[in-house]
């Protein structure tokens, strides 16, 4: 394998703050953003205080806890185990879920983005073939599917990954609106610190079930 410091920064904290452009970029108007098709969420429809408030909650219950973290906790075994079709049928089963259609351009986007960072892996098959699969037109390269490699291959803790993710998105959407809305610097991480308090709790509870599924279906 490459030295990490050809491809990505040298440390776990690093490659975690590089991954957090994900979220900001996931709530851009030029990207598209969230639409009234990913669960009724429209970002770019709040206009006041409350409405992002109810956004959030909302996004956080509808797709993040019951779509992305889940999404990322199955890349993240796939690719451990070099298990390339099936990281391939993850990326189609994500076209079908529901809450995650709206936005499906923007997480494209910057996991396509992400994912040919990781070119330079050579080694590492599981890498090689789902970029491959990307540029083919095989498979989407969903961010959170790249998110679960990236994971894998820089040893990010997974418990530490999920809830970072977690709260960077969170924190992305927060911020994507705050201008608009006119809130200072306190009123973001109040309602950051509202949204997240759920997080350390749905976390451990998927680590569970997603653990129990994979040792049923093997």
């Amino acid at each position: 394998m490459l030295e990490q410091s050809k491809i990505a920064p040298q440390t776990a904290t690093e490659v975690l703050g590089e991954l957090s452009a994900l979220a900001e970029q996931l709530g851009s108007p030029e990207l598209g953003g969230l639409t009234p098709g990913s669960a009724g969420l429209d970002l770019h429809r709040v206009r006041s205080l409350p409405e992002l408030r109810q956004f959030l909650q909302d996004y956080a219950t509808q797709v993040l806890i019951s779509a992305e973290l889940p999404a990322i906790y199955r890349a993240y075994q796939h690719a451990s185990r070099s298990e390339t079709r099936e990281l391939i049928a993850l990326d189609a089963a994500l076209n079908l879920e529901p809450g995650l259609q709206g936005f499906s351009r923007a997480s494209q986007h910057v996991g396509r983005s992400q994912l040919r960072k990781l070119r330079p892996l050579r080694d590492e098959r599981v890498v090689q073939r789902y970029l491959a699969a990307v540029e083919s037109g095989e498979a989407k390269g969903w961010h959170t599917i790249v998110f679960g490699l990236v994971a894998v291959f820089f040893s990010l803790p997974l418990r530490q990954g999920l809830l970072h993710y977690a709260t960077q998105t969170l924190n992305g959407f927060i911020y994507s609106a705050a201008g608009r809305l006119q809130l200072s610097q306190s009123v973001c991480e109040k309602l950051l610190n509202e949204t997240a308090q759920q997080l350390p709790q749905a976390v451990d509870e998927i680590l569970k079930s997603e653990t129990r599924t994979l040792r049923v279906t093997k």
